[in-house]
């Protein structure tokens, strides 16, 4: 088993991948910036994200570093772009020198919205086409990793469902994915009336992908000890009104709850969206040995863990 060190695994991403290796028997290491104020149900240590010899001695021991730590506010990258750019590119060019330092494998999460929402189902070879200064971010750390990192891996993720293992989930509905289905299930569950944003300014068709089966993904590449860019998505698109239904059908909730709205003032982004995130994962299914999994069998594990309290990834670790 691998002794695995995370970045961001007190995150929503994060903590789903963090008990997803932890299941799987591997050693994982949380990267925190400050003590928790609650225990971890993994081993933690306090680092200094601004120092690369810092981030080295935290992860010393590591087989493979898994970077997953994001600054979460998108409108204050705007406002602070240098800020933004040492959280996710300086931050990313740090933690792969300290990776080369330890000799780990470094493992990058990047996401759907690197691409400019064209085309359909876009392939692996896809090369990054930012339409926001957030897509720009992660295309960068995605050219980290290439130019630093040629034996680490890329992994693009969009439209992310399940639930924050640690905390509650920090926001609901956005113009993207993310959020969406946990958002709605909670809301219409609470018997209120759940609005589908439309319209201009919202990514319309994504690849979802639920967050501990990313995390299946991810042990797969750390156990194949495989490099290149991984699409850990579901393996079929869909509309942000198909999702909508597909969840009341799995979660047998109250569809006439479910209805179109224009995007709220204060829930639109400051720049262009992407409209179709759609990513294939076909190449990447075949390099990692996962079975196809669509976006309904995604949701029927997803209910599964707020079922039973318990992650029930599909992909099951290698023996």
């Amino acid at each position: 088993m691998a002794s695995i060190f995370i970045t961001g695994a007190t995150g929503f991403v994060g903590s789903n991948v963090a008990e997803v290796l932890s299941m799987a028997g591997h050693h994982v290491i949380a990267g925190v910036r400050a003590k928790p104020s609650r225990p971890l149900p993994f081993d933690h240590a306090i680092v200094d994200y601004t120092s690369v010899d810092n981030i080295a001695q935290a992860a010393a021991n590591a087989d493979a570093i898994v970077h997953l730590a994001i600054a979460n506010d998108f409108n204050r990258l705007q406002l602070n772009r240098p800020e933004g750019y040492d959280a996710y590119v300086g931050l990313t060019q740090r933690v792969v020198h300290a990776a080369a330092t330890v000799g780990a494998q470094p493992i990058y999460m990047s996401s759907d919205w690197v691409l400019d929402g064209r085309r359909h189902l876009e392939d692996e070879d896809q090369p990054p086409n930012p339409l926001n200064f957030y897509g720009v971010l992660k295309a960068l750390g995605e050219q980290v990793m290439r130019d630093l990192a040629p034996h680490g891996a890329i992994t693009r993720v969009g439209g992310v469902m399940g639930q924050h293992r640690l905390a509650d989930n920090p926001r609901s509905q956005d113009v993207g994915f993310g959020y969406f289905v946990v958002s709605l299930v909670n809301t219409v569950r609470a018997g209120k009336q759940f609005g589908v944003f439309e319209g201009e300014g919202v990514n319309y068709v994504a690849t979802p992908a639920l967050a501990s089966e990313i995390g299946a993904g991810i042990e797969r590449i750390i156990s194949r000890k495989a490099a290149g860019m991984f699409h850990l998505v579901a393996s079929n698109p869909i509309t942000r009104f198909d999702l909508a239904d597909l969840v009341c059908e799995v979660f047998e909730l109250d569809s006439t709850l479910i209805s179109r709205v224009p995007v709220p003032e204060e829930a639109r982004f400051s720049e262009a969206v992407p409209y179709d995130t759609s990513m294939s994962s076909v190449r990447t299914r075949e390099i990692l040995g996962l079975a196809p999994s669509t976006v309904r069998d995604q949701l029927e594990a997803f209910k599964r863990e707020l079922e039973t309290g318990k992650l029930h990834p599909l992909t099951t670790p290698e023996k």
